[in-house]
């Protein structure tokens, strides 16, 4: 069970901060929601305590693991398919999944793809989602705002 002030991932919308635990009353039978902050915006999300591990809430990473993020979009290796549906279903599960390396492969590969061939609508569109949910924890864990990270992103993609 997470705290309020803690420091979380809601997967698809980024990071965040657990501001509060209410108990609502929902169709008849009271139950408790995390009332979530997320940092990219003013949007604030109600998540059932129950539901925390079905929607993937976890905690954000260490500052340990940044150097590792940073690696995986330092890599140009990334093996993406050709076919632009398998390569849009296979990033949008990676960006669904929550994990932060997931996600910073999916910015590294788009990226890269972008530079050499271009971008649909879609997927310049997942490319942003993707920045966007990389950026919000990394300010988070490094204590930065999100300008000060998105150029420490781009450093590792060019």
């Amino acid at each position: 069970m997470f705290n309020v002030g803690d420091r979380i991932v809601y997967p698809m919308h980024g990071a965040g901060v657990i501001e509060g635990i209410e108990q609502r009353d929902v169709s008849g039978s009271p139950e408790d929601y995390y009332i979530i902050k997320l940092t990219s915006g003013e949007m604030k999300v109600m998540i059932p305590v129950c539901n925390k591990d079905l929607v993937g809430l976890r905690e954000i990473i260490s500052k340990d693991e940044v150097d590792k993020v940073l690696e995986v979009l330092r890599n140009k290796d990334m093996d993406m398919s050709t076919n632009w549906n398998r390569r849009y279903r296979a990033n949008m599960e990676k960006i669904k999944s929550g994990n932060i390396y997931d996600v910073a492969e999916v910015v590294s590969g788009l990226s890269q793809r972008d530079r050499e061939k271009g971008l649909s609508t879609g997927e310049r569109k997942m490319l942003e989602n993707a920045k966007n949910i990389l950026y919000s924890e990394l300010a988070l864990v490094e204590d930065l705002d999100e300008e000060q990270v998105q150029s420490m992103v781009e450093d590792c993609l060019n």
